[in-house]
């Protein structure tokens, strides 16, 4: 992308901004970099072209991707300034990312290294994250909606058809809305979707970035039916098989995003994105957005300008984490052979004594300890505890809407929906569900032995007229 120039001519003005170039044009409109004089920022203005203007359901679905853009506030998702209309025309201001979309980026490098790929997932998921917490399914995730910037920064962008709880049938069911071959099953069909779609299209990103291409390609015009059966059929090359470097836990995560059936992919952005952070080390967004810029710039598929500071990557020892792990084997290899001897003579006396373990187990062993020592009186007991069957445990099927996280007596949390029953010890328990946006809720239930019970919650904001 150049610079953007000030000139002494006459400058085009919309409002309050004034156009230094268009950007790109698309099927529903165009799209310029504007600057707005007041704050001396750069914005990006798209607006909605003149004939799906005067169609009513056009302009409300562009008004509507303008509200539920403005209501979401993440570092990574493209943040909306405004909307306003001049002279008939309807236009959105929003964040410009001076940089280039992932689309770009693969187009130009072909495929990103696992860490890299992984780092962008995990920028992604952190704004899917926020984005899922509002009621919002964005159903439209693709390189070409994923922007980075010059310094690493990845932002989601473009809520065209994104959905939300206050969808007022502009979305009508049996309506092919998004992008093959990055669509989930459910989606290709018409069927109801929900935070669980954008799961399934985020696997598909992070497999294209690491293998090179999609995990389902239309191979021509009117293939969608063969698509969605090899998708249904969940028939893809296994990313380590396309890319053997892709460590085994990441190949794991992504064919979880791509399970067929919503039930069986992973539970949530939640989810995902600590998994993600397993993975890759608890990475905080500062490093997150160095390590990808140092990458793109590395790689050349960043361009230089003028104006700007080209990000210099300082040169990596290649040969010193070899030495180093030399250099532990090494003593490693030393310290075993200074333990032997020691090891040899606890292997020898070993017989001995568990032999006088099991003697002070079988009787009744009084020990003393000397006048004016420190040494406390122990007294073992005189036979071994009898062994009893513990109850058999129960089971809970745990429905929460849409979702949730919850914890169960002060434990770790888990992420619903649940493929599966949970299994528990009989008695009574806590549960503690949790949701970022609509609240906090508790239930003290008494579990039964090998009995099936049911905890179903449902977020009355998130459904105010009920299920």
């Amino acid at each position: 992308m150049s610079a953007p120039t000030k000139t002494k001519s006459k400058t085009r003005k919309i409002g309050n901004y004034e156009i230094i170039r268009e950007l790109a044009q698309g099927g529903m409109g165009v799209v310029h970099l504007a600057l707005q004089p007041r704050l001396d920022r750069l914005v990006v203005l798209k607006k909605i072209r003149a004939p799906l203007a005067r169609d009513k359901s056009s302009s409300l679905r562009f008004e509507r991707e303008a509200r539920t853009a403005a209501a979401l506030h993440h570092q990574n998702v493209v943040a909306v300034y405004d909307s306003f209309s001049v002279r008939g025309e309807e236009y959105i201001a929003q964040e410009y990312v001076d940089g280039a979309s992932l689309r770009e980026i693969l187009d130009r490098l072909h495929h990103l290294p696992p860490r890299i790929a992984g780092l962008i997932t995990l920028a992604v998921t952190r704004g899917l994250e926020e984005i899922h917490a509002l009621g919002i399914v964005h159903r439209d995730i693709k390189p070409g909606n994923v922007l980075i910037g010059a310094s690493g920064e990845t932002k989601i962008a473009d809520f065209g058809i994104a959905w939300d709880q206050t969808d007022d049938g502009l979305t009508l069911p049996g309506m092919l809305l998004g992008s093959p071959p990055y669509m989930s099953p459910e989606q290709m069909i018409g069927d109801g979707v929900d935070y669980r779609s954008d799961l399934f299209s985020l696997g598909c990103l992070l497999y294209e970035m690491v293998a090179g291409e999609p995990p389902y390609r239309a191979r021509g015009d009117g293939e969608e039916n063969s698509l969605l059966r090899r998708i249904r059929r969940e028939r893809y090359t296994t990313p380590r098989r396309m890319a053997p470097r892709v460590p085994r836990g990441l190949s794991r995560l992504i064919s979880r995003c791509l399970k067929a059936k919503p039930s069986r992919r992973i539970a949530s952005a939640t989810a995902l994105r600590r998994a993600l952070e397993r993975q890759l080390g608890f990475v905080s967004p500062t490093d997150c957005r160095r390590e990808i810029a140092d990458h793109l710039w590395q790689a050349g598929a960043l361009e230089a300008r003028d104006d700007r500071t080209v990000r210099r990557v300082a040169p990596q020892p290649k040969r010193w984490p070899h030495r180093l792990h030399r250099v532990r084997a090494a003593g490693f290899v030393l310290l075993l052979l200074a333990a032997f001897p020691f090891g040899w003579q606890v292997w020898r006396t070993a017989p001995l004594v568990i032999g006088v373990a099991r003697l002070t187990q079988s009787a009744r062993v009084s020990f003393t300890a000397p006048p004016g020592s420190m040494l406390p009186q122990v007294e073992a007991e005189s036979a071994p505890r009898s062994m009893i069957a513990p109850p058999r445990e129960g089971w809970l099927h745990l429905e929460v809407h849409p979702w949730a996280e919850v914890s169960i007596d002060g434990g770790p949390t888990l992420c619903t929906p649940h493929p599966a029953p949970l299994a528990l010890a009989p008695g009574p328990h806590h549960f503690v569900v949790e949701h970022p946006h609509y609240g906090r809720a508790e239930y003290d239930l008494q579990i039964s032995g090998e009995q099936i019970q049911e905890l179903r919650h449902v977020w009355s904001r998130a459904y105010p007229g009920g299920r």
